[in-house]
């Protein structure tokens, strides 16, 4: 795994601290004269940075003519989009100061699921003059630098409205020979945390299941209270192991409060790990004054919560936001997302990567009661790591293609169950209560093997209809989700 990597910043008073996702398209945005090369040059790596100037000169044998521009731009997102695939940071050396060359790149990086960040360099025009000056036989002229410096001034609205994850605004020259960048590594990647592991699926506030199955694993679990009177629950293994929860902590059973204080408590001592379910989405955009329908098992969070103090509730809310939609483990040999994820999506981040690991594959519709026809993503996975998920619910976990569904349905009265890794072995205890109806019957392994994930009787139905099976465009055409709103249709479930 690539470290962070840092830069040499000069002495100064505060220096701009420039922190990027570790996989990420960075745009540099400035006229000629701003020092976007040099800038380059001190901070990232010579095959991390793809300039427009070293296109054409691989051309033309000079990077000044200004005749294989379109050529050395088509080469530049040839091998920028080669990057990406591969999953490497990649740093565009280009004006960028007109709305038309940044929107392919920004489209590159959409497509390759990266974030996409903006360093713009925004001098007033003296500064880019003065520097053109300093650089003997490479100088563009005034003509050039001011009419980059228009397109600039005429773009400002539209780099603060276009889709960059995070933007920087470098004022002076002083300010970016003094800036520090920094690499931080997306949320979901966690390559260096090898474990073992133990695995839980979906919970959904069974409590005493959840306690029953961390002692048959071997973990010691010991209530204890705060200063301010408040349940604690401290986790360990002696064997040193670690839990990873598939999401869903929230909504439907008796206990939700303890299994968050127990999550919440493990998670900030490092001895777990949580990836976010659509349940606990639903919970956060409440706790974040969002209007959603309180249906459908999330009344029982409302209510639990409701006696709870303000505090834990903002404790709640902070814990829910810092959740990470997949988690990629083992030097990328696990993966864990609430509702699983093909190989393309591993490590990513965007829209619809985080759509398709907390609510899963769809055809694009929805049954008579309004909850959505799932595709059987895995029966195509071909990926090198092992996936595990949860999310829908069956009644025994089958693998298939190295992938596996955990969420045996405790809440529903069947069981609650945990993977050991890298043993690869299931334990699950049988739950105590049905504590609530599933909204479709638990699929069996049969039901597993099928292109849709569909109760049998409900697969008779479809038989014959036209289904919509363009997963990605369903997906990502979601407009709901894009507007950061999931659809009511996945929440039900």
């Amino acid at each position: 795994m690539d470290r962070p990597f840092h830069s040499e910043s000069a002495s100064g008073p505060r220096p701009r601290r420039l922190v990027i996702p570790a996989l990420s398209l960075v745009l540099l945005v400035g006229p000629s004269g701003s020092g976007k090369s040099t800038f380059a040059q001190r901070h990232f790596r010579p095959t991390e940075v793809l300039s427009s100037d070293f296109f054409r000169a691989m051309i033309t044998d000079d990077e000044a003519d200004q005749s294989a521009t379109r050529e050395a731009f088509e080469l530049l997102h040839r091998v920028a989009e080669g990057r990406l695939r591969r999953g490497r940071l990649t740093v565009i050396d280009a004006t960028n100061t007109r709305r038309d060359a940044r929107l392919p790149l920004i489209e590159l990086a959409r497509r390759y699921h990266v974030p996409c960040v903006a360093i713009i360099f925004d001098y007033p025009l003296e500064a880019y003059l003065a520097n053109d000056q300093q650089r003997p036989g490479r100088q563009v002229g005034r003509g050039v630098i001011e009419r980059q410096f228009a397109q600039l001034e005429e773009n400002r609205a539209a780099l603060v409205e276009e889709p960059f994850q995070r933007r920087y605004w470098l004022r002076s020259p002083q300010e970016a020979a003094s800036a520090i960048v920094v690499r931080r590594p997306l949320p979901s990647d966690r390559r260096w945390w090898r474990g073992p592991f133990d695995i839980v699926g979906d919970v959904h506030g069974c409590f005493d299941e959840l306690v029953e199955l961390l002692e048959h694993l071997g973990y010691q679990v010991a209530e204890q209270r705060n200063r301010s009177g408040e349940r604690q629950y401290l986790v360990a293994h002696p064997g040193g192991r670690c839990l990873i929860f598939v999401g869903d902590l929230v909504d439907r059973g008796p206990k939700i409060v303890p299994v968050l204080q127990l999550a919440m408590s493990a998670v900030a001592r490092g001895r777990a790990a949580a990836v976010m379910g659509n349940h606990d989405r639903k919970l956060l955009r409440y706790l974040e004054g969002h209007q959603v329908r309180i249906a459908h098992g999330f009344e029982a969070s409302v209510e639990q919560l409701a006696v709870e103090s303000e505090e834990f509730r903002q404790r709640v809310w902070r814990f829910l936001r810092k959740l990470p939609h997949h988690l990629v483990l083992d030097e990328g040999r696990l993966v864990v997302a609430h509702a699983g994820l093909p190989a393309e999506y591993h490590g990513r981040d965007s829209p619809v990567v985080r759509r398709i690991a907390l609510f899963g594959m769809t055809t694009g519709e929805v049954d008579e009661r309004g909850l959505p026809i799932r595709l059987n993503w895995a029966l195509d996975y071909r990926g090198r790591a092992l996936v595990v998920y949860g999310h829908t619910p069956v009644t025994e976990p089958v693998w298939i293609n190295r992938t596996i569904n955990i969420d045996t349905g405790c809440v529903f009265g069947h069981r609650l169950t945990a993977l050991r890794y890298p043993e690869l072995e299931l334990v699950s205890v049988p739950a105590r209560h049905a504590y609530a109806a599933p909204p479709r019957r638990l699929l069996t392994p049969d039901e597993l093997t099928q292109p849709l994930l569909l109760p049998s009787e409900e697969l008779a139905e479809l038989q014959g209809e036209e289904l919509v099976e363009e997963t990605s465009a369903a997906v990502a055409g979601s407009p709901e989700f894009e507007r950061d709103r999931a659809p009511e249709s996945a929440a039900q479930e």
